[in-house]
């Protein structure tokens, strides 16, 4: 084992906290959202800590046989704006389970991206290549994106949106990307990690996840 290696697994025995005690404030099909107490490295304990799980989910960097970007415009509750993003959504499960309550099958990553492709934006692509899986917001919340890129894509049907679902499809050139993102107006922070991916290094074959 490296040095490195060794390094990092004493910083993982030094640094780690303790989970101590959990209460599932709400634990639905939606999201399990907990309140914690941990004790840290020096042996104190601190509460509450707040964190939760959710689906994994997927974005997709998706270009058209024109070079043109298939963005999506959608209000986003959060901030309280309608946002310009790249097609993204949930990994569906498969079990049926709650979130936090143990193992559970969901659906291939990749299968993913390509419903969401299309349901989001009526459009496939047979270019597909797998970017990065990273954490969504490793602060507070377990779950992963996993980026995509798809090139060279065509327009196969209509929208196929869920009932929560209201967007509109936009197309954009790359320069027009970077504007917005250095604008503040490309307001998803996965979004931009996926862009810059996208852009700046040759992305692995789909099947290498």
């Amino acid at each position: 084992m490296g040095e490195e290696s060794k390094e990092n697994m004493s910083d993982q025995e030094a640094l780690a906290w303790e989970e101590i005690r959990t209460e599932h404030i709400i634990q639905d099909e939606w999201i399990d959202f907990r309140k914690s107490a941990y004790r840290f490295p020096d042996g104190s304990v601190f509460e509450p800590y707040y964190s939760y799980s959710r689906r994994d989910y997927v974005v997709i960097v998706a270009s058209d046989t024109e070079g043109n970007y298939l963005c999506v415009r959608q209000f986003r509750q959060g901030i309280k704006k309608v946002t310009t993003e790249f097609p993204a959504g949930g990994i569906e499960r498969k079990d049926g389970r709650k979130y936090g309550s143990g193992d559970w099958s969901a659906e291939d990553a990749l299968a993913a991206a390509k419903r969401e492709l299309r349901e989001e934006t009526g459009y496939e692509s047979d270019e597909w290549s797998y970017l990065l899986t990273v954490p969504s917001n490793a602060t507070i919340a377990d779950n992963y994106a996993y980026l995509f890129a798809a090139q060279n894509c065509r327009k196969v049907s209509a929208q196929s949106l869920d009932e929560t679902e209201f967007l509109n499809v936009k197309k954009f050139k790359a320069q027009e990307i970077e504007v917005l993102i250095a604008k503040g107006e490309f307001q998803q922070a996965v979004h931009i990690a996926a862009w810059l991916l996208a852009c700046r290094r040759a992305p692995l074959p789909a099947d290498r996840l």
